[in-house]
Protein backbone atom coordinates (compact mmCIF):
# COMPACT_ATOMS: atom_id res chain seq x y z
CA UNK A 1 0.00 0.00 0.00
CA UNK A 2 2.99 2.41 0.20
CA UNK A 3 2.41 3.01 -3.78
CA UNK A 4 -1.54 4.36 -3.18
CA UNK A 5 -1.88 7.59 -2.51
CA UNK A 6 -3.76 8.22 0.59
CA UNK A 7 -7.08 8.69 -0.93
CA UNK A 8 -7.19 4.88 -2.24
CA UNK A 9 -5.92 3.51 1.17
CA UNK A 10 -7.97 1.73 3.04
CA UNK A 11 -7.66 1.94 6.56
CA UNK A 12 -10.59 -0.45 7.55
CA UNK A 13 -7.68 -3.31 7.55
CA UNK A 14 -10.03 -5.61 9.80
CA UNK A 15 -11.76 -8.63 9.65
CA UNK A 16 -15.53 -7.96 8.93
CA UNK A 17 -18.48 -10.25 10.53
CA UNK A 18 -21.43 -8.55 8.75
CA UNK A 19 -22.94 -11.67 8.06
CA UNK A 20 -22.84 -13.43 11.23
CA UNK A 21 -26.14 -12.18 12.24
CA UNK A 22 -28.18 -11.79 8.79
CA UNK A 23 -29.03 -14.39 6.60
CA UNK A 24 -31.71 -15.12 4.18
CA UNK A 25 -33.45 -18.66 4.13
CA UNK A 26 -36.02 -19.73 1.79
CA UNK A 27 -38.62 -22.13 3.39
CA UNK A 28 -39.53 -24.88 0.95
CA UNK A 29 -42.99 -25.11 3.63
CA UNK A 30 -44.33 -22.12 2.56
CA UNK A 31 -47.77 -22.33 1.10
CA UNK A 32 -48.10 -21.06 -2.69
CA UNK A 33 -52.03 -20.94 -2.05
CA UNK A 34 -53.57 -17.35 -0.51
CA UNK A 35 -54.89 -18.06 2.81
CA UNK A 36 -58.25 -16.36 2.85
CA UNK A 37 -58.36 -16.83 7.15
CA UNK A 38 -57.51 -13.16 7.79
CA UNK A 39 -60.57 -11.13 6.85
CA UNK A 40 -59.23 -7.82 6.63
CA UNK A 41 -56.96 -9.49 3.91
CA UNK A 42 -60.21 -10.76 1.81
CA UNK A 43 -60.83 -8.30 -0.06
CA UNK A 44 -57.78 -7.94 -1.47
CA UNK A 45 -57.43 -11.09 -1.93
CA UNK A 46 -60.55 -12.06 -3.84
CA UNK A 47 -59.81 -8.85 -6.24
CA UNK A 48 -56.63 -10.00 -7.06
CA UNK A 49 -58.18 -13.61 -7.81
CA UNK A 50 -60.59 -11.53 -9.75
CA UNK A 51 -57.98 -9.75 -11.94
CA UNK A 52 -55.83 -12.68 -12.47
CA UNK A 53 -58.83 -14.49 -13.85
CA UNK A 54 -59.44 -11.59 -16.35
CA UNK A 55 -56.40 -10.75 -17.14
CA UNK A 56 -55.03 -14.28 -17.80
CA UNK A 57 -54.24 -15.24 -21.58
CA UNK A 58 -57.25 -17.28 -21.79
CA UNK A 59 -59.87 -15.07 -20.88
CA UNK A 60 -61.39 -14.17 -24.24
CA UNK A 61 -65.02 -13.50 -23.43
CA UNK A 62 -65.92 -15.52 -20.54
CA UNK A 63 -64.59 -17.47 -17.92
CA UNK A 64 -65.91 -20.84 -15.92
CA UNK A 65 -65.60 -20.05 -12.29
CA UNK A 66 -66.61 -21.95 -9.01
CA UNK A 67 -67.72 -18.72 -6.79
CA UNK A 68 -68.36 -19.23 -2.74
CA UNK A 69 -70.35 -17.22 -0.95
CA UNK A 70 -72.28 -17.30 2.46
CA UNK A 71 -75.03 -19.00 -0.03
CA UNK A 72 -72.46 -21.83 -1.05
CA UNK A 73 -70.68 -22.98 -3.80
CA UNK A 74 -71.94 -21.92 -6.95
CA UNK A 75 -70.29 -23.01 -11.10
CA UNK A 76 -70.81 -20.15 -13.38
CA UNK A 77 -69.41 -18.59 -16.25
CA UNK A 78 -68.55 -15.21 -15.98
CA UNK A 79 -68.10 -12.55 -18.68
CA UNK A 80 -68.02 -8.99 -17.49
CA UNK A 81 -66.74 -7.24 -14.01
CA UNK A 82 -67.82 -3.95 -12.49
CA UNK A 83 -65.61 -2.04 -9.89
CA UNK A 84 -68.33 -3.78 -6.95
CA UNK A 85 -69.70 -6.91 -8.77
CA UNK A 86 -69.25 -9.74 -11.54
CA UNK A 87 -72.22 -9.90 -14.47
CA UNK A 88 -72.92 -14.01 -15.31
CA UNK A 89 -73.63 -15.59 -18.57
CA UNK A 90 -77.21 -15.76 -17.24
CA UNK A 91 -77.39 -11.99 -16.55
CA UNK A 92 -76.66 -13.20 -12.70
CA UNK A 93 -75.16 -9.95 -10.59
CA UNK A 94 -72.95 -11.32 -8.04
CA UNK A 95 -71.36 -8.89 -5.83
CA UNK A 96 -67.40 -8.85 -4.83
CA UNK A 97 -67.93 -7.93 -1.34
CA UNK A 98 -70.22 -11.18 -1.01
CA UNK A 99 -67.48 -12.89 -2.67
CA UNK A 100 -65.42 -15.71 0.36
CA UNK A 101 -63.50 -16.99 -2.17
CA UNK A 102 -63.24 -18.11 -6.71
CA UNK A 103 -61.72 -20.08 -8.32
CA UNK A 104 -61.37 -21.22 -11.94
CA UNK A 105 -62.44 -24.57 -12.82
Amino acid sequence: MKGLPRVFRNSNTGVVKNNLEYYYSKDETLNTNLELDNDSMRPIIIKKKINDMFNSNSFVYKVNAIVTTSEGDKECVLIARNKDSLLTINNEKIFIKDILDIRKV
